[in-house]
Parts: structure tokens; C-alpha cells; sequence
């Protein structure tokens, strides 16, 4: 379908304002920008019941950790998310993160805490994973302590921090734990190459299974072509939304070595084994370059026996989870994420006689 009429009139905006790609700024002015185009795209924060933060010891120094506490907590021993924000490795923080957090946690009734780690090209790969499962790895040892259950610990996160979610699936169950009991996957980066127009690749029908095709094509808001692949504004060009040259920008400043690129924690596509890994979540958008290897990565558990589902919002750019305040879909995406944590809450993850399911967004 075409780029849907809300996030139409969002690039509009922004194209009239002469809003420049990120990847045109240098860092520290993109870090800025960043933080300022989500807060006025996030809409109003919600209020939760406390939120601490505090410093606990990190693989590199000192971490901090945003303890977030849900305004209706009535499950002691409780939930627990740890979310990770977006932004490339480079940019993003426990700022960008935070009204996101908010509405997890009072969506679920689960606490959330977020860890700032450290960020490329200061700290390249594989800090950012470290530092995260640093924090995962804390979380679950004081879990008691701090009310929670340590057998219904999630993690998730958009973007980026889909990534190192994915990544510390993978790491905790190398290092056999912390046990996750789910992950949430919001148009995560999952491997380093990009699909050029018409590869085959994971796709999902309108009966809401997982398949392996063709891509499943949408519309060019203006010539109703492809919007993620070939030549063209929206083909993964248009510089008033995230597109491929974002995607390489933020590579270039996450990968000490190109051969990293190639490495599971950097890229979970690549992993050579999925089986064994907590139930998924996965979201993608229509218009994003990161979708087909969003979607993929959901085939790839799948096919490893691990309960999936996956969601495509249709109409829908990159970043559109964290824009409530401009999107309905963004929030139509979060409450679709709290269902999705409740019921794996409510129902811990056994990781045999798996099933797997796949969702088609309406």
C-alpha cells in the first residue's frame, strides 16, 4: 500500500522544513537531532509510579541503569523487560528510550529497565552487546532483590536495539542464562548484508504465514512501486526517511572490522543454529530497509522450532514504534508489544514441543 496518510504528512514536514538526513550531520549534532525528532514525535510521556536510576559495574566501567515501575504493580515477584533503545549503536539514549519504557511497563505491569551502553564509533562492536548482557546478566542475580521474578525476565528493543536483543538471546544461551523468557523484536537490524531488489526472501501472505518468496511488495507513495528496494525516492533513497544509506552510515560506525560483520552477535541471521532461543515477537514496517531482514530472522527461528510472531505494519516507515504522538500505528504497534509480553508473562516459555505462529497486520 501507499506510505500511509499520517507518516505522508510527516515527511511532508519534515521535507518542507529541510529536515537533513542524520547521516549528513556530523555525530554529535546528530545525536541532538535525534533526541529532539523523537520527542516531538513520541507524543506525551506516561506517568509511572517511580523510575530510579542507578550505576552498576559494566565490562568497560560504570553502566547506568533507568528502573522503570508500573503505575498498577500488583505481581510481586514481577515481569521484567530489559529494553534496549535504538539508534544505530551510535546515537540514541535512556532519553530517546524512555516514553517507550513508560508505556511498556504500565502496559505489561512489568517493571522495564534500560541500560545506557556505550555507543560507536567511541566503543565499537562488541561493547554495546557486552555492556547489555551485563546488564541482563545483573538484572537476573538481583532479581529477588528488586521484587522481581527472575523466571519471567524479557528483553526487546527497536532498531538497534532490536539487535542486541536478538544478540543476547544468543549470547545467554551460549553462556547458558540468564533464562529469557521472551524477546521483542521491533524492526531490528539482523544482518549486516542487504538484500538487492527482488532476492528471494521471508515474506508474509494474507493468511498471516511465514514463508519463503518473492517479497511481498507494497507502493511507492508516488509511482506505487517497490518502497524498500531498487531506484527511486522511496526505493530505500528517499532522504527524508530512514533508508539504506542510514542503515550503511550506522554500520560504518558500529563494525571495528569488516569481518565483524559476519560474527552472530553482530548479525543473528548468521548464527548457524536457532534452535533453543526464547519465543519471539517480531515487527517490521512496509517502508523500511530493514524489514526483510526483520522478517527472515523470523523465518530462521521459526524453522529452528521456536514460537514466532510476526507482525508487518503496513504503510509504516522505520522508527514509526517510537512516534505515537504523530502515528496511530505506533501506538497500535506498542499495545500489540504489551499483549504480546503479557501472554509470555502469563505463560512462561518451554522451549520443547514447540509451535510457531506468524501474524499479518491488519
Amino acid at each position: 500500500m501507499p506510505l500511509h496518510p499520517q507518516a505522508q504528512a510527516w515527511r511532508a514536514r519534515r521535507a518542507a522544513a529541510g529536515t537533513p538526513p542524520l547521516y549528513t550531520l556530523t555525530l554529535d549534532r546528530a545525536r541532538a537531532a535525534d533526541l529532539a525528532d523523537l520527542r516531538a514525535a513520541s507524543g506525551t510521556g506516561e506517568p509511572v509510579a517511580v523510575v530510579d536510576e542507578f550505576t552498576i559495574d559494566g565490562p568497560g566501567g560504570p553502566l547506568t541503569l533507568r528502573h522503570y515501575h508500573p503505575q498498577a504493580a500488583t505481581d510481586r515477584p514481577g515481569p521484567a523487560l530489559l529494553y534496549l533503545y535504538g539508534g544505530g549503536w551510535a546515537l540514541g539514549s535512556l532519553d530517546t528510550g524512555d516514553p517507550i519504557c513508560r508505556a511498556l511497563a504500565n502496559g505489561t505491569r512489568a517493571d522495564v529497565l534500560a541500560v545506557g551502553y556505550r555507543h560507536a564509533p567511541e566503543h565499537r562492536f562488541p561493547a554495546a552487546v557486552h555492556d547489555c548482557y551485563a546488564a541482563l546478566d545483573w538484572i537476573a542475580r538481583n532479581a529477588r532483590r528488586l521484587g522481581l521474578d527472575p523466571a519471567r525476565i524479557a528483553v526487546g528493543g527497536d532498531s538497534a536495539g532490536g539487535n542486541l536483543a536478538a544478540a543476547l538471546t544468543l549470547l545467554a544461551r551460549e553462556r547458558g542464562g540468564p533464562a529469557i523468557v521472551h524477546q521483542l523484536l521491533v524492526y531490528p537490524n539482523t544482518d549486516h548484508r542487504v538484500p538487492a531488489a527482488g532476492d528471494s526472501s521471508t515474506a508474509v501472505d494474507g493468511g498471516g504465514s511465514v514463508h519463503e518468496g518473492r517479497s511481498t511488495r507494497g507502493e511507492d507513495p508516488a509511482h506505487g512501486e517497490d518502497p524498500v528496494h531498487g531506484e527511486g525516492p522511496a526505493h530505500g533513497e528517499d532522504p527524508a526517511l530512514f533508508n539504506r544509506h542510514s542503515v550503511a552510515w550506522y554500520w560504518s560506525h558500529y563494525l571495528a572490522d569488516p569481518a565483524d560483520a559476519a560474527h552472530p552477535l553482530a548479525s543473528p541471521l548468521r548464527a548457524p543454529d536457532h534452535r533453543g532461543l526464547p519465543p519471539a515477537t517480531v515487527i517490521t514496517a512496509e517502508y523500511d530497509p530493514l524489514r526483510e531482514e526483520g522478517e527472515q530472522y523470523a523465518a530462521a527461528l521459526q524453522a529452528a522450532g521456536v514460537p514466532v510472531t510476526l507482525r508487518r505494519y503496513p504503510g509504516m516507515p522505520h522508527g514509526f514504534f517510537a512516534m505515537p504522538g504523530v502515528l496511530d500505528d505506533g501506538r497500535a504497534a506498542q499495545l500489540f508489544a504489551v499483549d504480546q509480553l503479557r501472554t509470555a508473562y502469563a505463560t512462561p516459555a518451554v522451549h520443547t514441543e514447540r509451535t510457531a505462529s506468524a501474524e499479518a497486520a491488519r
